[in-house]
């Protein structure tokens, strides 16, 4: 076991202060947007409406999250901005790494000292000069840095990995809009010979002069031969399991909740809760399946209505809270287009309307029951799934294999700050993991 020193000595609480004016939507920083289970950052929903001065922050920086410490909110600054007052920033002392003081806080060793120092009970916060006295072992610096590298290259394929999925999932969206929001997919051979232009056949279709009708219901125009209809019509919706805090273990039942919902309507992994008692084997979920928001905590509708299809990423059937819903489709539509219907600006604009409560807001079925748009044949659907199916296998994938590298980086991080892992060690422990195959196991067999 190494020597140790309190965190004040290896770093300070940053103060200086940031104009509202120099600061984006992408380097603003909260509690909101700081990702639980130590998964980073994502975009901030918009900025501060008063405008005026925030906390600051430089690339380099630790952003820790202030507000429910349990929730273990941190992120490593790899750009310069501002943040909310209730993110510390800490900022590293000479002769300490940063990166290397980021893994040490990444512990959950750290999150349990904020806790034990909480004050409050509803909404908890650390107490700042309580976390300062968390102990940091003491290496020499190049040892830190080395350290830092070891698990900084784990997280690097995490991070390559995430930008992959979230290039297919952007890959996906641009064809629907080509296809269900543009109207431009490509006309089939079948098509073209109807519309007596055979050469047509591939071709964008309203760009090629495909035959377009104006709906007065939806009040514009839609490709000929599109059914227009509620989409109450084409689907059935089934809510999932209601659970107390008693339910809840560290083992049993994975349970999809609002934490596994992305304010962009996509799974994250992060925030799964588990349920210890049994489970009715219709309120189990298959993979494929499509699941909606219904509720959402933070009162801003962010949440609310966005989907996703279930990754094939459990080793054993999930079930889904009360918050959540599963959706089932009929034989006219096709659940990966109604995934990306669900998804759209134009769709989360509407359903906000029928989303209401004083403390948490909950979501009104009938909206998406009411819902009037415009369907494509089947075959087109059909067409559109034979390119969405494959990219959700393929970020699947990815996920189980992050799952495995988030596992081994957890499992080394301690070991390493305690000194009973070295270096050489460690590195080799990481390379047989990159060069394993994606979905490998190395959460379950590291030794």
């Amino acid at each position: 076991m190494n020597e140790v020193v309190p965190l004040e000595k290896a770093a300070a609480y940053v103060t200086s202060k940031v104009s509202s004016s120099n600061v984006t939507v992408e380097s603003f920083v909260t509690v909101d947007n700081l990702l639980p289970d130590r998964a980073g950052l994502t975009t901030a929903s918009g900025l501060p409406p008063a405008g005026g001065f925030m906390p600051a922050y430089m690339e380099g920086d630790i952003l820790v999250g202030n507000i429910r410490p349990y929730l273990k909110k941190i992120w490593f600054a790899n750009i310069d901005g501002g943040c909310s007052n209730d993110v510390l920033v800490i900022r590293a002392n000479p002769g300490y790494s940063p990166k290397f003081l980021y893994y040490a806080l990444l512990r959950d060793e750290f999150f349990a000292h904020m806790m034990n120092g909480k004050k409050g009970t509803k909404m908890p916060r650390g107490d700042k000069k309580q976390i300062m006295r968390f102990p940091i072992p003491e290496f020499q610096y190049s040892e830190q840095v080395e350290i830092a590298s070891v698990l900084s290259t784990l997280d690097a394929k995490i991070a390559l990995n995430a930008r992959i999925n979230a290039e297919l999932e952007a890959l996906a969206k641009l064809i629907y809009d080509y296809w269900f929001v543009q109207f431009d997919f490509p006309i089939s051979a079948a098509q073209a010979k109807r519309m007596g232009k055979p050469k047509l056949a591939g071709k964008p279709y309203k760009s090629s002069g495909g035959a377009m009708v104006h709906n007065q219901e939806l009040k514009r125009e839609v490709p000929e031969g599109w059914e227009v209809t509620e989409l109450g019509n084409h689907l059935t919706i089934e809510r999932g399991v209601s659970y107390t805090s008693a339910d809840l273990a560290d083992s049993g039942t994975a349970m999809i909740n609002l934490d596994s919902f992305t304010l962009h309507g996509r799974y994250k992994p992060t925030g799964l809760k588990y349920v210890n008692r049994p489970i009715k084997e219709t309120k189990l979920l298959e993979p494929g399946d499509l699941l909606i928001a219904t509720t959402d905590v933070t009162r801003n509708a962010d949440i609310i209505s966005r989907s996703f299809i279930l990754p094939d990423v459990f080793d054993q059937k999930p079930t889904y809270s009360t918050d959540i819903a599963r959706i089932n489709v009929g034989p006219k539509i096709n659940k990966y287009v109604l995934d990306m219907l669900l998804n759209t600006d134009h769709f989360h604009r509407y359903i906000k309307g029928f989303a209401n409560g004083t403390l948490v807001l909950h979501l009104n079925m009938s909206g998406l029951v009411w819902y009037r748009a415009e369907l494509a044949p089947l075959d087109l659907q059909t067409r559109y799934q034979e390119i969405k199916e494959p990219i959700e296998r393929k970020k699947a994938l990815i996920m189980k294999e992050n799952q495995e590298l988030t596992a081994l980086r957890d499992w080394l991080l301690p070991l390493l700050m305690n000194g009973q892992v070295v270096v050489g060690e460690a590195e080799e422990k990481v390379g047989m993991a990159m060069a394993a195959e994606p979905a490998g196991r190395y959460g379950k067999n590291i030794g």
